[in-house]
């Protein structure tokens, strides 16, 4: 049975994982007969987030720690994490992607990607492993995998997906519930939250995912 590494980067939409998000992909996993494991890194947020006035609160948190709170446990540190490990690895999206996973929020193309992400990425596309990047976590494989002229989608937002091609990555434009696989780098997106807009909507093309991982793995 494949085992597949679950990347989280905290626990709600402003600062971390986006929960439905991260919530569909285990669902999927689990239906369809796939072991998983949640990792994390053992940082604080660069920021904590009140998500009932969406503004910053001036406090932080550790981010394995809310990682947990989505895991319902302890999320494997990604320090400790190889690419032998799992037979693949995905990303949920939450603005904890685009903020403690990299810098993309607010820096864009010019962002850095954290020291473990980038490692894992290039680790598992080196070994020929499938990757999963959902919502708005494509610009992590995009900033990585850019110079392999990585192919994803982030929906069919114009800024975004120029801003990609700028880390010499390729946009395709997908609707929600579709998914862009690159067989060759073995990476699937799909737009979830990006579009949206209702849960159900999301489920869709986050349950393709998994299953093109699955089929990869």
């Amino acid at each position: 049975m494949s085992k597949i590494g679950v990347v989280l980067s905290g626990c709600g939409v402003f600062d971390g994982s986006e929960i439905h998000e991260a919530t569909l992909t285990l669902l999927y996993l689990d239906k369809l007969g796939l072991k998983y494991e949640c990792i994390a890194i053992d940082e604080e947020l660069i920021e904590e987030v009140d998500h009932t006035s969406m503004n910053p609160t001036g406090k932080k948190r550790n981010l394995r720690k809310e990682s947990a709170r989505i895991a319902r446990g302890n999320p494997r540190d990604i320090c400790e994490v190889t690419a032998k490990d799992y037979d693949g690895i995905i990303f949920p999206g939450g603005r904890g992607a685009a903020k403690n996973l990299c810098d993309w929020e607010p820096n864009g193309p010019a962002c850095t990607v954290h020291p473990q992400i980038q490692r894992l990425i290039e680790e598992y596309h080196a070994a020929g492993k499938p990757q999963g990047f959902i919502c708005i976590a494509p610009v992590l494989a995009g900033k990585v995998l850019g110079k392999h002229g990585v192919e994803i989608t982030i929906g069919t937002d114009a800024n975004v997906a120029a801003a990609l091609e700028s880390c010499g990555a390729k946009h395709i434009s997908h609707a929600v519930d579709e998914i862009h696989l690159d067989a060759k780098h073995k990476v699937v997106t799909t737009p979830a939250y990006m579009l949206g807009p209702t849960i159900s909507h999301i489920a869709k093309g986050i349950e393709k995912l998994v299953s093109a991982i699955k089929e990869m793995a």
